[in-house]
């Protein structure tokens, strides 16, 4: 009897243990997120999770890094650990992110980098839009309005920055100047950091308004959609918002191109999710190993302005 008991419970075993292998068959893909707490990354989430459901033999996790490079370090560590048959990062920051991806891609994992570059090339393959174009983009949109309003390239700007050391905020400011610079009786009269948060940016701008007198901003660029908001916000409550013109980044459709629509932002420019050209890219890595992947791929952006 209590072999027939011990024969029964190995056999159990082992139809559980082939039920957990069907399961482990399936082809991990790790998404390493910098932070769920942006529209933009929760877009880029809903996304993906969209385009890899529909593939039965892929598992997708994604981690959450809150903003916190040391955290997303340690869970692309925890990553690692776990050999995904493919790591996708969308870095915090470039330079402390670089190392731990070089140590995935030491170990064998293919490494997708996501809209965010790194101090080194240590991924398979990067997918991008060009951040300084965008911002030269913005540039050539404020010195077009400024002339237009002015008769000439000439006012004052507010400029609301992403978090420093992180290249998009990097390159949309750099690329801005780069036109900007062009034109000296443009002024940038208050330059904050509000690290993408809407709250922060109201706060900067409330800075900004008492600092400057009613009348005295033409136009205020934001690196994102919800910074340009938020310094609607801080405007609309002094009774200023009609003073000036919000320029964002991103172009979401629920959020920056509707805020177009609505008349809140003057203008916003498209930064793609990019994400279904990581799933493009990643399945044909993991289902063709004849596949090498170019080393960078560039997505197009779009001007969404209003009427």
């Amino acid at each position: 009897m209590k072999k027939m008991l011990l024969s029964c419970c190995c056999m159990l075993t082992l139809l559980l243990a082939a039920g957990c292998g069907k399961t482990d068959e399936r082809m991990l893909v790790i998404f390493s997120q910098c932070n769920n707490a942006e529209p933009y990354r929760a877009a880029q989430n809903q996304r993906l999770e969209e385009l890899l459901s529909s593939e039965a033999d892929v598992r997708l996790v994604i981690m959450d890094g809150q903003a916190d490079a040391n955290r997303q370090i340690s869970q692309i560590e925890t990553a690692i650990r776990q050999s995904p048959d493919l790591l996708i990062v969308a870095p915090l920051e470039r330079e402390p992110l670089s190392a731990v991806m070089g140590t995935a891609v030491e170990a064998g994992i293919p490494v997708i980098c996501l809209e965010r570059d790194i101090v080194e090339p240590n991924y398979t393959t990067y997918i991008r839009c060009d951040n300084r174009e965008i911002g030269r983009m913005a540039g050539e949109w404020i010195v077009e309005y400024l002339t237009e309003k002015n008769g000439a390239p000439a006012g004052n700007i507010v400029e609301l920055r992403g978090s420093q050391g992180v290249e998009g905020a990097i390159n949309r400011h750099a690329g801005a100047h780069d036109v900007l610079s062009q034109h000296p009786d443009i002024k940038v009269v208050h330059d904050a950091v509000a690290n993408w948060f809407q709250p922060e940016a109201m706060d900067r701008m409330t800075e900004a308004l008492t600092a400057n007198p009613p009348g005295s901003i033409d136009v205020v660029y934001a690196h994102n959609d919800p910074m340009a908001y938020g310094a609607y916000l801080a405007a609309r409550e002094k009774g200023r918002e009609n003073e000036m013109k919000f320029v964002g980044i991103d172009g979401l459709q629920h959020e920056g191109a509707q805020y177009v629509e609505d008349g809140i932002l003057a203008v916003t420019f498209e930064y793609p999710l990019c994400v279904d050209k990581a799933v493009e890219v990643g399945l044909k890595m993991l289902r063709d190993p004849s596949f090498t992947p170019e080393k960078t791929y560039t997505m197009e952006s779009r001007v969404i302005r209003g009427d």
